[in-house]
C-alpha cells in the first residue's frame, strides 16, 4: 500500500512538472494534470481524482463518463465539459483555452465548425475537417488535428460570439456542444454520465427444468 502510495506521489508530481513530448495536431502538449473530479490514470494500477485548470475544457466520448445533456436553449449537447460531465463551454474573450483529450484510447479532435445562430443548435451534416488548420486562433474554420488520449491543444478565444464545436472523429456519436465566448458568459448546467451497460449475472439465468418423467 506504501508503495502505491508513493508511486501516486511521484506520479502525480512528475505529471505537474514536465511535459511529455510527442502528440499529434497544432501544438500538442501533455498539459497539467486535467481538470475535473475525476479519476485519471496516474500507473498501471493507480489512479488519482484532480480538478480541470481554469480555462480548460475536456473532451470524450459520452459514453466514457463525461455523458450527454438536453441543454434548455440549445438542444442535445454531449462529449466535452468544463467540470465533469457535458455542457455548454464559456469563455471569455482573450482566453487561451487548452482542450484535453480525457479518452485512455481514443483521438479526439476540437474543431469550431460554425456561429451558431439562432437556437437551438443546427450542426452541420457534413462532418469537420480532420487535418489540422487555422493556427492556434479559436474562431470558425479552426480545427486542432488529431489529439492523442491524455494530450492537449492550446487556441486563443479572440472573437466574441457563439459557435458550434464537435469532434471529427466522433460528431455521429455524440460529440458536439456550443461554445460561447462573452465576456462575463458562465458553463451551462451539468448533465448527467451515460448509464454503463449492465453485466449479465450468469447465475441469475433460470436453469430450464427437465421434462416430466413418463412413469415407465
Amino acid at each position: 500500500m506504501l508503495r502505491k502510495f508513493a508511486a501516486l506521489t511521484s506520479a502525480i508530481a512528475a505529471c505537474a512538472l514536465a511535459a511529455c513530448a510527442g502528440g499529434a495536431g497544432q501544438g500538442q502538449s501533455a498539459a497539467a494534470l486535467p481538470a475535473m473530479q475525476r479519476s485519471f490514470p496516474v500507473g498501471e494500477d493507480l489512479v488519482a481524482d484532480v480538478n480541470l485548470p481554469k480555462n480548460t475544457a475536456g473532451e470524450e466520448l459520452p459514453e466514457e463518463g463525461v455523458g450527454t445533456q438536453k441543454n434548455a436553449t440549445w438542444g442535445k449537447i454531449g462529449g466535452f465539459t468544463q467540470t465533469a460531465y457535458a455542457q455548454v463551454l464559456a469563455f471569455p474573450p482573450g482566453t487561451k483555452l487548452t482542450v484535453r483529450n480525457l479518452s485512455k484510447d481514443t483521438q479526439h479532435t476540437f474543431d469550431i465548425v460554425a456561429e451558431a445562430g439562432k437556437a437551438p443548435a443546427h450542426f452541420p451534416s457534413k462532418g469537420p475537417s480532420i487535418n489540422a488548420s487555422g493556427g492556434s486562433i479559436g474562431q470558425v474554420g479552426y480545427a486542432s488535428g488529431p489529439i492523442n488520449p491524455g494530450k492537449s491543444v492550446t487556441l486563443t478565444l479572440s472573437k466574441p460570439g457563439t459557435y458550434l464545436i464537435e469532434c471529427a472523429f466522433h460528431y455521429g456519436e455524440g460529440m458536439q456542444d456550443v461554445l460561447i465566448v462573452e465576456k462575463g458568459a458562465k458553463p451551462g448546467p451539468e448533465g448527467t454520465p451515460s448509464p454503463k451497460p449492465k453485466a449479465t449475472d450468469p447465475s441469475a439465468t433460470p436453469t430450464p427444468s427437465a421434462p416430466p418423467s413418463s412413469g415407465w
